[in-house]
């Protein structure tokens, strides 16, 4: 007899137990209730990335000195970076730098690791195609700077939470002036 009760007070403590873990996930299904909705309507509406977003690497070609560091930084050796030994000064011209965006996975080394800072990364991130060919961008088409999302009107960008609690904290007719 003794084994059976406490069995049923096993089974009362795993009842209790399994009431307390369903009401922990009801709370939190309750506290997401009344958050707003984050969908957002993609080609009509975009989010502005954070500040640390890594989108398209942007190149300055006159900074590279050809080192060769992006290459080496990279895990799958993918900027392209042609350059010829000048007799004369004895310096490495650049001839031509490329990158293949079908193929790169925007780990940031190649920006991280360059000792001239002629890499950078952008907030773009619209790089589909239908050809993969045109995603492999030369120094002419890295050097291009995006058009920011901020400065489109053409298109209502979408304020996180933490902007929306901001400018509900403002008085009604004041200006934020950011650079």
């Amino acid at each position: 007899m003794f084994p059976m009760v406490t069995g049923f007070m096993n089974y009362g403590q795993q009842t209790v137990r399994a009431a307390r873990y369903i009401g922990q996930g009801f709370i939190i299904t309750l506290s997401h209730a009344n958050r707003l909705p984050v969908t957002i309507q993609y080609p009509y509406e975009k989010s502005i990335t954070s500040e640390r977003f890594r989108g398209r690497i942007h190149f300055e070609f006159d900074k590279c000195i050809a080192c060769e560091v992006c290459v080496r930084v990279c895990p799958i050796d993918l900027p392209v970076v042609d350059w010829r030994l000048e007799a004369d000064i004895k310096k490495k011209q650049l001839l031509n730098y490329s990158i293949d965006f079908g193929v790169c996975i925007f780990c940031g080394n190649c920006v991280e690791y360059c000792p001239t800072n002629c890499l950078s990364m952008t907030e773009e991130y619209e790089l589909s195609s239908y050809d993969r060919h045109e995603l492999n961008y030369n120094q002419i088409a890295l050097g291009r700077l995006p058009i920011s999302i901020i400065g489109d009107y053409t298109i209502q960008t979408v304020m996180n939470s933490t902007q929306i609690n901001k400018e509900k904290n403002k008085p009604p007719h004041s200006r934020t002036v950011t650079n």
